[in-house]
């Protein structure tokens, strides 16, 4: 039978070769503060660098050392789920691998926990090293997304969390392809509470979270735990609808009362463009939620484990 462990730490990596050794280190020594009984499992998503290489030689020093190495990059909210389905800790702490979430908070996060919380999600109060633009875009969205979901979604925060373990199991059942794991865990419930720190400033090699990559975390976020852009497509198809019939009725009453002709093709062509760019929205709108359905009842595995040794049965 499997050692049960206090703590468990899942860490996606995605060409951290730079940063791995480090970060083993300084996860070693925040969770000795309160544990020996312990298991951090990296999840190499697919990494074009010698980060696997790097995984293989801790693994053969640390017992405590777990890999699970993805035969390719399926994206970080799937690299944290594939490490989520094989913990056995009690509690589980999701952070990246880039050293920009500090481990030294883990022991912080764990506190919360023993006094009762079953969440405990670390809430930035500065991002350093980021640009103007990715502060602005990620706090307009996370407000966004607020005012779209019935439930509340903790603001500035990103995975870098504590989960009780019957907390991963509710988010292990969840079937959907398209994760967006911080709404579901909003979306879970449970007793949920915050640590305050400041993010660090990535150190080596650039973040794998380009714009285009967040705009598509931003749309599975909303499309996941949404249907109001549906309503706004009935709403402003309902609206184009009564507008134009306004405008039907009163050509005909321009033309056989008042006897005159309305003309203006500037004004039709604009019209028209308007109409037109209206319903490419709506359906952009619609094929994303049909997407999304093509792609869960294709029922295809999440994702796929080149090598593990982690010792049990492959899901």
């Amino acid at each position: 039978m499997e050692e049960k462990k206090d703590i468990s730490v899942v860490i996606p990596i995605y060409n951290e070769q730079d940063n791995i050794f480090e970060l083993y280190n300084r996860l070693v020594l925040s969770i000795a503060d309160f544990t020996t009984k312990y298991e951090l499992i990296f999840v190499n998503d697919g990494s074009l660098d010698n980060s696997f290489v790097e995984l293989l030689k801790l693994s053969e020093n640390d017992k405590n050392i777990f890999y699970i190495n993805l035969s390719r990059n399926f994206g970080h909210q799937i690299a944290v789920s594939a490490g989520l389905e094989f913990c056995r800790g009690e509690c589980i702490v999701i952070i990246d691998g880039d050293l920009q979430d500090p481990p030294e908070l883990i022991p912080q996060l764990y506190k919360k926990y023993q006094d009762g919380f079953d969440v405990v999600y670390a809430k930035r109060e500065q991002r350093k090293g980021e640009t103007l633009l990715k502060k602005f875009t990620s706090k307009l969205f996370y407000r966004i997304l607020k005012k779209l979901t019935s439930f509340d979604i903790p603001l500035d925060t990103g995975d870098f969390r504590l989960l009780d373990q019957k907390v991963v199991s509710a988010i292990n059942k969840m079937p959907e392809r398209n994760k967006f794991l911080r709404g579901q865990i909003a979306w879970l419930g449970f007793k949920q509470t915050y640590v305050l720190f400041n993010r660090d400033e990535r150190r080596f090699g650039k973040s794998g979270y380009t714009y285009s990559k967040m705009f598509q975390l931003a749309i599975d976020a909303i499309t996941s735990f949404s249907d109001k852009p549906l309503s706004l497509v009935s709403k402003l198809g309902f609206i184009i609808s009564i507008f134009s019939f306004v405008i039907i009725l009163y050509t005909i009453f321009a033309h056989f009362v008042l006897k005159e002709t309305v003309t203006g093709w500037s004004s039709l062509i604009i019209s028209s463009m308007f109409i037109g760019g209206i319903q490419l929205f709506s359906i952009g709108i619609i094929g994303e939620y049909i997407s999304r359905i093509n792609n869960n009842v294709k029922d295809r595995p999440l994702y796929v484990i080149d090598k593990t040794n982690i010792k049990q049965e492959v899901q």
